[in-house]
């Protein structure tokens, strides 16, 4: 372990974390898979190498590179070498296909691509290949490799000078007002993520990080990369989440903490309990949302002393947290504290605060510099319309009680929460009409089986007159033009969709209307969708 200190500017900058760590903790191992394990020494070097050869491409300052690749410690080493010359990495969700991915490796205006061999293939399916430059991770007789590119000296790299509010990164979002944007992330909103997650979980010396979420979701970096490169300690690294394994695996790396989403402690939760359940290294956990009427029951049967909660967003990685000293009762559903860097109010339309009990929109002020995003990505509209009156709007609708205690309600724009995403309607139902037998469709959720806060997608579908499109035959187009999660578990046809008086879907009534019996369930089909 080996805290720096952060009241110095120049201690929030990603790459000079790297470096000083690779100084004083040289064989402190930071980055660890099955199957390798990297110090912080060699990890700075490797980033060194890389950064030279990306300079010996051309790639510059403010330059960008975008990662279409499985996680995995290149992902991380890759990100760190991109920061290091003051070049932003852009990681692009490996679920993408076709117009989806096309559409976001153009809008990201990258000078290089790096991806693997398990991915180049979709590269290579687009229509228009992206003009970036191609990088393979693994060797290659066509293209060039990571190891190619970091056969430069590390010693003869000498790396920018970084300032704490410079772009390090630009984070997709998953579009849930319709179009993805991008989320331009500082160094320091990284880094003041990073800490209060390590705060929380009272990271120790000797102390390892699981990661089995994806790297192109900024919860991977803000749960588990950054605090174990904050702190100095270790990550370990699975590629994807297996509930059958996850303790196993925890155990294989002597992890303390560890980081779920969405309804991965759900499945760990449903699964047969065992003698060995309490088994296994874990001191801190973050599970979000854990539902309060399992949570101390999941702390006594895994042997965990505290699950954490955090409330936030890309463009605002933290604004609120509950710390769990593993003996407090919390209210239900309460989101805790706000983060103390931040002034956050619940406003209505006109920019006022609501009465207490009454749902506003959570928005905020920071106290200080670079703590909030820095924008979105070549759409300044974008940012001047999420910045208003002095605020930034999250999106998201909240109440407050008597007691000061905050709750989550919903997104004020109508989005489906996934699987721990939160999956644009409007895009599902984009894909869904370029069928030629689409007419019309509305994409909505329906509660999850596994979670009361998740939701399935639903699609209520009118087919034009004389098509003969199957649910099935639908449901596959979608999986070929979007990315796998678009595909709704449920489809149902119908004559016509519930209308307002201005024309406008009433997506309240087929909520309610929900699962009926004439409701396809691609789950009950035997559906496999392919990813």
């Amino acid at each position: 372990m080996n805290r720096l200190d952060f009241s110095q500017p120049g201690n929030r900058v990603l790459g000079n974390i790297l470096r000083q760590h690779a100084s004083q903790i040289p064989e402190q191992r930071f980055l660890v898979t099955e199957d390798e394990a990297i110090t912080y020494r060699e990890a700075y070097e490797r980033a060194c190498r890389l950064a030279a050869g990306l300079q010996g491409l051309g790639l510059a300052r403010d330059d960008r590179v975008c990662i279409f690749m499985e996680s995995c410690p290149d992902f991380v080493v890759l990100s760190l070498a991109c920061n290091l010359i003051g070049a932003q990495w852009i990681p692009v969700n490996t679920d993408y296909r076709g117009a989806w991915l096309q559409q976001t490796l153009a809008d990201s205006a990258a000078k290089v691509l790096v991806t693997d061999r398990d991915h180049l293939a979709h590269i290579e399916a687009l229509e228009t290949r992206p003009p970036a430059r191609l990088i393979l991770r693994e060797d290659d007789d066509e293209h060039t490799s990571l190891a190619e590119l970091a056969e430069r000296d590390a010693g003869a790299f000498e790396p920018a000078a970084i300032d704490r509010g410079e772009v390090a990164s630009v984070m997709w979002t998953s579009g849930t007002t319709g179009r993805s944007k991008g989320v331009m992330q500082s160094h320091n909103a990284w880094v003041r993520s990073a800490i209060s997650a390590a705060e929380m979980g009272e990271v120790q010396a000797g102390d390892v990080f699981y990661n089995c979420m994806p790297l192109y979701n900024s919860a991977a970096w803000v749960s588990s990369v950054y605090p174990a490169l904050v702190s100095g300690v270790t990550v370990a690294m699975d590629p994807a989440f297996s509930a059958s394994h996850f303790w196993e695996r925890t155990r294989r790396f002597g992890a303390t903490h560890v980081f779920t989403l969405g309804a991965m402690h759900m499945f760990l939760w449903s699964a047969p309990e065992t003698p060995e359940d309490a088994d296994n290294p874990v001191r801190s956990a973050n599970m979000v949302p854990m539902p309060n009427e399992i949570h101390r029951p999941f702390c006594k049967r895994f042997g965990i002393k505290g699950i954490h909660q955090g409330f936030g967003q890309s463009e605002i990685m933290l604004l609120t947290r509950r710390y769990d000293d593993g003996e407090c009762e919390f209210v239900p559903n309460a989101l805790g504290e706000p983060a103390p860097d931040l002034e956050v109010a619940l406003l209505d339309d006109s920019n006022q605060p609501v009465p207490v009990g009454e749902v506003g929109e959570f928005c905020v002020k920071p106290k200080g510099e670079f703590i909030l995003f820095n924008g979105y990505f070549n759409n300044p509209e974008a940012t001047e319309e999420a910045f208003t009156g002095g605020w930034y709007h999250t999106g998201d609708l909240g109440k407050q009680d008597a007691d000061g205690n905050y709750f989550f309600v919903d997104r004020k724009k109508d989005v489906i929460r996934y699987k721990g995403r939160s999956v644009s309607s409007v895009a599902i139902e984009s894909v869904a009409r370029n069928h030629p037998a689409v007419k019309d469709v509305a994409a909505y959720g329906v509660t999850s089986d596994e979670l009361a806060s998740e939701h399935e997608i639903m699609l209520a579908v009118v087919r034009k007159p004389e098509s003969h499109c199957s649910e099935e035959e639908l449901a596959r187009f979608i999986n070929r033009n979007a990315p796998y999660f678009f595909v709704p578990r449920y489809i149902e046809f119908v004559d016509a969709l519930p209308m307002t008086p201005t024309q406008k879907v009433r997506k309240v009534a087929l909520r309610q209307r929900g699962v009926t019996p004439a409701t396809w369930d691609a789950r009950a089909a035997g559906f496999q969708v392919e990813r």
